[in-house]
């Protein structure tokens, strides 16, 4: 049998229908960060680009991401401008009350997002007012510097908390006692 026998009784190859990567148009399909609803490409699995359950109790168990955005029409990884929902929450914590309140003005659409930016709001206006108050009752340099690690240690933890939480649980919003309800209730009135 030769070579030219031999090859030519094989099909030639065709890619699998649901690969983004042989598209019908030249430029390859890109896809978003997360999936977005309304595509035309819609992302079932983990593997083909789909939001992860990991089946666990805390995330609901497979499918349930999808039924719950399905039941509120919108998708809760999708931001305004399609930035990422971890990068934006912890950005909230970041630069105190000025990080908070731009993420509310500019920020509508994600409910993580904003929760997170109201408690930071909550969360560091007080600390950053205690601060100024002890620079301005000239307090000793000992007692400005613990004045402003209190205000320092409180946003970085959160900020790292909010991006762990929407990175790895699932956006399980963390709370701090107090103000974490409050900024919860506010979310859930707008």
């Amino acid at each position: 049998m030769t070579s030219t026998n031999f090859a030519s009784s094989f099909a030639p190859y065709t890619p699998p229908p649901d690969d983004p990567a042989y598209a019908s148009s030249s430029k390859p399909a890109s896809r978003p960060w997360f999936p977005v609803h309304g595509s035309s490409t819609q992302a079932t699995s983990y593997q083909s680009g789909g939001i992860p359950t990991f089946n666990t109790s805390q995330a609901g168990g497979l499918g349930a991401t999808e039924n719950a955005e399905t039941e509120n029409g919108s998708n809760m990884w999708e931001t305004r401008y399609g930035l990422r929902v971890d990068m934006l929450a912890a950005f909230a914590y970041l630069l105190g009350p000025i990080s908070a309140l731009a993420l509310l003005i500019v920020e509508t659409h994600n409910d993580y997002v904003r929760f997170h930016a109201y408690q930071s709001a909550l969360l560091s206006t007080p600390l950053v007012l205690l601060r100024i108050l002890a620079s301005l009752l000239q307090f000793p340099p000992f007692l400005r510097t613990m004045f402003t690690l209190l205000v320092i240690i409180p946003i970085l933890y959160m900020a790292w908390q909010a991006y762990i939480d929407a990175a790895r649980n699932g956006l399980v919003r963390f709370q701090l006692p107090g103000i974490g309800p409050m900024a919860d209730r506010w979310v859930s009135e707008e």
